[in-house]
C-alpha cells in the first residue's frame, strides 16, 4: 500500500492498462458479418404452422419452384412427343401389347430410362433409329434435369426428418435449421434411402398381388429394374400393371441414381469433416505463423489467420485469393490498403471514364 492508501499490484509487470483492456474486449466482441448476397439462414424469419415452431413447406403444387416447373414442363413434352411418335409407329413395334396409346407411353418411359425390358421392341429400321433419338435425349433429361427436381423435392423435406428424430426434445425453429445445415448431406441420403424402400416394397407388393408374380420374381423385377439392368425376363405385362409402371419406373431408378449420388457426398463430407477437424486441433508452428503472414509485415491478424486456415481446410485456393485481391486493387483507387466511400466513388467514375472512351474509340473506327 502507498503513502495515499492505494492498493498496489503484486506483479505491476503483468498488469493490463485500461486502453489495452479496452481494446481486447472489443477484439472479443468483433463480428465478422456476412455480405447482404449471403444472409445467414437463421436470420431468415421463418413461416410457422399449427403445429409449432417448425416452418412450414411450401406446396410443391402451390408455388412451385421455378426449376421444378422448367423440369416438369420438359418431362410432360417429352413423354407427350415420344407418345405420339410411337403410337403412330405402333404397328412396327412388336411384343406383347395391351392398348396403343398405354404401350406408346409405357415403350417411352422404358426406352428414356434406358430399363429395355424387351417385352417391346422397334421391329422396323425407322423405328429403330427413332428409339435411338430418344434414348439418348431421355439418358440426357435424366441425368441433367430430374435430378435437380428430385433434389429439389428432397430438399423441401429434410425439415420433416429433423423433427421427427428431434420430436421428443424441444427443439425451435433456429436449432432446426441449423441443425439442417450442419447435417444436410446425411439427412438427404436417409430420405432417399427411405423413399428408395418405399418404392421397392411398393413395386414387389403390386408385381405380387396385380401381375401373379411370386415374391421372389417380383423382388427380383423391382431390382433389374430400378437398377436399368431390365433383363427382360420378368415385366408388366397386364394393362394396369403398365399404368402402374409408367410412374413407378420413373420415380424408382431417379430414386437409385440419386442414392448413389448422395452416397458418394456423404463419403466425400465426412472426408471433409475429418480434414477441418484436423487443421482445428493441430497446434501451430512457426512455419505455421510465417505462412499465414501474408503481407510480411512480422504479425498475423484475424484476417490473415481466417484465410491461412480456409487454405489449409481446402476451401480456398491461392488462385481465390488472388483474383480477390485484384478485385480489391482495383477498387483500392488510392492504393491506401484500405477500402472507403471514396475509394468506391472514385472506381465508379474510372469504369464510367473507361467505358465512355471505349465507345469513343469504336466510334471513330466506325467512321474512319
Amino acid at each position: 500500500m502507498d503513502t495515499n492508501g492505494a492498493t498496489e499490484p503484486l506483479l505491476p509487470g503483468l498488469m493490463i492498462s485500461a486502453p489495452q483492456r479496452n481494446k481486447r474486449d472489443a477484439l472479443k466482441r468483433r463480428k465478422y458479418r456476412r455480405t447482404r448476397s449471403a444472409p445467414l439462414a437463421d436470420l431468415v424469419p421463418p413461416e410457422r404452422n399449427c403445429v409449432g415452431s417448425v416452418p412450414r413447406s411450401e406446396s410443391i403444387f402451390g408455388t412451385l419452384n421455378p426449376s421444378f416447373r422448367k423440369v416438369a414442363l420438359l418431362l410432360v413434352a417429352y413423354v407427350g412427343v415420344g407418345t405420339v411418335c410411337f403410337y403412330l409407329v405402333r404397328h412396327q413395334i412388336k411384343g406383347l401389347k395391351t392398348d396403343g396409346v398405354l404401350d406408346a407411353v409405357y415403350f417411352c418411359i422404358v426406352t428414356m430410362t434406358t430399363v429395355g425390358y424387351g417385352d417391346l421392341v422397334p421391329d422396323s429400321a425407322g423405328t429403330k433409329l427413332l428409339a435411338c433419338a430418344f434414348v439418348f435425349t431421355g439418358m440426357a433429361l435424366i441425368g441433367l434435369i430430374l435430378g435437380k427436381a428430385a433434389d429439389y423435392l428432397v430438399e423441401k423435406q429434410e425439415i420433416l426428418l429433423v423433427k421427427a428424430l428431434h420430436m421428443h426434445q424441444n427443439v425451435g425453429a433456429t436449432e432446426l435449421f441449423k441443425e439442417v445445415d450442419i447435417n444436410k448431406t446425411r439427412y438427404k441420403f436417409l430420405l432417399v434411402l427411405f423413399f428408395l424402400l418405399v418404392i421397392m416394397i411398393a413395386g414387389t407388393i403390386f408385381l405380387v398381388t396385380v401381375e401373379k408374380l411370386d415374391i421372389v420374381d417380383a423382388f427380383y423385377c423391382v431390382c433389374s429394374t430400378i437398377t436399368t439392368l431390365g433383363y427382360g425376363d420378368k415385366s408388366f405385362s397386364t394393362k394396369a400393371g403398365r399404368i402402374f409402371a409408367i410412374f413407378w419406373i420413373l420415380a424408382g431408378t431417379i430414386s437409385v441414381a440419386q442414392f448413389f449420388l448422395y452416397l458418394a457426398e456423404l463419403y466425400t463430407e465426412r472426408r471433409r469433416k475429418e480434414i477441418v477437424n484436423w487443421v482445428l486441433t493441430r497446434k501451430m508452428t512457426n512455419e505455421d505463423l510465417e505462412a499465414a503472414d501474408f503481407d510480411d509485415d512480422g504479425t498475423v491478424g484475424p484476417a490473415d489467420f481466417i484465410i491461412y486456415k480456409l487454405k489449409e481446410m481446402g476451401k480456398i485456393n491461392e488462385q481465390d485469393i488472388s483474383l480477390v485481391m485484384e478485385e480489391f486493387e482495383d477498387l483500392d483507387v488510392d492504393q491506401s490498403g484500405t477500402l472507403t466511400m471514396s475509394d468506391l466513388t472514385l472506381s465508379r467514375v474510372i469504369s464510367d471514364r473507361q467505358v465512355h472512351v471505349q465507345e469513343y474509340e469504336s466510334h471513330l473506327i466506325l467512321l474512319i
